[in-house]
């Protein structure tokens, strides 16, 4: 790992400890492992998959424990997540950089992009309906790339 991208995984292990500690709760090895796994994913985990990540390291962590500990990280907008509805969620880490998702129903492949005019846009709608914007999360629904040349 780089010396930059240790950096910034320091920081957040920082921000973990400080929140744990804020809220009068144990700082864990077990958080520290499910934040790590998110940090260096590359794509959007679900808690299974976080759960067989960790386990490799710590074999008496359950599934219950990563489910709680996402719940709590995602409390404390330290992580986010995408909702598949009855398929559950997939998570991670929030890096603080806004970003949309296209979302294939075929696969489940997530892909973020960010769009300075659809910005822009979404900024003006809530301006022309006096709606005062806080913050969005934009998820479009379709087939990617991929599973459209297999359909062919």
């Amino acid at each position: 790992m780089s010396a930059e991208k240790q950096k910034d995984l320091e920081l957040y292990l920082d921000e973990l400890k400080t929140i744990v500690k804020k809220r009068g709760l144990k700082y864990s090895t077990q958080r520290e492992q499910i934040l790590k796994v998110l940090f260096n994913a590359k794509n959007h985990l679900t808690p299974e998959e976080i759960y067989q990540e960790v386990k490799k390291e710590n074999t008496s962590i359950g599934l219950a424990t990563v489910y709680r500990t996402l719940s709590f990280l995602e409390s404390e907008d330290i992580v986010s997540s995408i909702s598949f509805g009855s398929e559950g969620k997939k998570y991670e880490l929030n890096r603080g950089e806004h970003h949309d998702h296209m979302i294939c129903i075929k696969c489940g492949k997530i892909i973020e992009f960010f769009n300075e005019e659809l910005e822009r846009l979404q900024e003006e709608i809530a301006k022309k309906e006096n709606f005062k914007l806080i913050t969005h999360q934009m998820n479009m629904y379709g087939i990617c790339e991929e599973c459209q040349k297999k359909d062919q």
